[in-house]
């Protein structure tokens, strides 16, 4: 069993912050491939599936950012998941906005939700790094992450994980590589391959 982590905060006023589209991409997936309806557990949303092959649970923690551990812990400790067959789904400021790249360890980069998993989990879990792109000075960052996406980037967001979703037995499987260059692929053919960074003219 695999689970899919989404990070952002819990909200109506917080679900089109940049911060959150690790939940959009999970909500994308859980649609995609008919998980059940989410029910309220271990400080979360929870869902249930199949992809391919693969059962996943995806949750939503409810927590907010910075106690996501919380949750995930709990969710992994009930199930007997190890954290290896964890993928955690999340902005990530160093990549430029409609890019992905998926690694398994590492720093948290000073992003709360994955500093408060590896407090809890430690830190061999897989991350799905969603680009969102970076302010360009590190004082603006917090305000960055916490407003809204911009309408124009709305197309590219969308895309983003609808494309994820579309190929997400890839990521269930454990084949990264092709994942990556199937959602590179896709928004490139999209229009969305050379999407400029935040602040560039």
């Amino acid at each position: 069993m695999l689970l899919f982590v989404g990070l952002g905060n819990p909200g109506r006023e917080y679900a089109k912050n940049r911060h959150n589209i690790g939940f959009r991409a999970v909500e994308a997936i859980a649609r995609r491939h008919g998980f059940s309806a989410p029910r309220a557990k271990f400080h979360g949303l929870l869902c249930e599936g199949a992809i391919g092959d693969a059962r996943v649970l995806a949750l939503l923690p409810q927590t907010f950012m910075n106690e996501s551990g919380r949750a995930v812990s709990e969710a992994a400790r009930f199930h007997k998941i190890a954290v290896g067959d964890i993928v955690v789904f999340h902005d990530e400021l160093d990549l430029a906005p409609a890019k992905l790249r998926i690694k398994t360890g590492g720093g948290d980069a000073g992003h709360n939700g994955l500093r408060s998993i590896t407090s809890h989990m430690g830190g061999a879990y897989k991350r799905v790094r969603l680009g969102v792109g970076h302010p360009g000075d590190k004082a603006r960052v917090h305000g960055h992450v916490l407003n809204d996406f911009a309408k124009s980037d709305e197309p590219w967001v969308e895309a983003l994980c609808d494309t994820i979703a579309a190929n997400a037995e890839l990521l269930a499987k454990g084949d990264d590589a092709s994942l990556q260059n199937k959602v590179h692929l896709a928004m490139a053919a999209a229009g969305f391959g050379a999407v400029k960074r935040v602040g560039e003219p």
